[in-house]
């Protein structure tokens, strides 16, 4: 397996690259669309940081709201198939949270600048 250079690293060198050295050179939408392509690569990195913990963590909260043990995909089926199903109150504060945290969770890989997200972290 090859340690260097990380994931992280290959995509802040194309982030540097874009930023310094690309969009300086275009011209009107590919100035747009390179900072897509950034923003693109942002959330990839943020992936890569924190969405296996992200997932560990629903998954865990899946496994005590489901009161079963399973990786996140089977446990998120059946939470699905039991919400479809009516097996499971939509209102319990159980639920609720894991879908509170989970979004949370999503939100600050997907958009970390979204102004909503400081209310929803501080409880609001």
């Amino acid at each position: 397996m090859i340690e260097q250079p990380t994931a992280l690293e290959l995509v802040d060198a194309v982030i540097g690259f874009i930023e310094t050295r690309a969009a300086p050179q275009l011209k009107d939408r590919d100035v747009f669309l390179a900072r897509v392509a950034v923003n693109a690569l942002l959330t990839l990195r943020r992936e890569i940081e924190h969405g296996a913990a992200a997932e560990a963590s629903a998954t865990a909260r899946l496994q005590d709201l489901m009161g079963e043990e399973g990786d996140f995909a089977s446990l998120n089926t059946a939470l699905c198939q039991a919400i479809r199903e009516g097996t499971i109150d939509i209102t319990a504060p159980a639920l609720l949270a894991h879908m509170r945290a989970s979004i949370i969770d999503q939100v600050q890989i997907d958009q970390p600048n979204y102004s909503g997200l400081k209310a929803a972290l501080a409880g609001g």
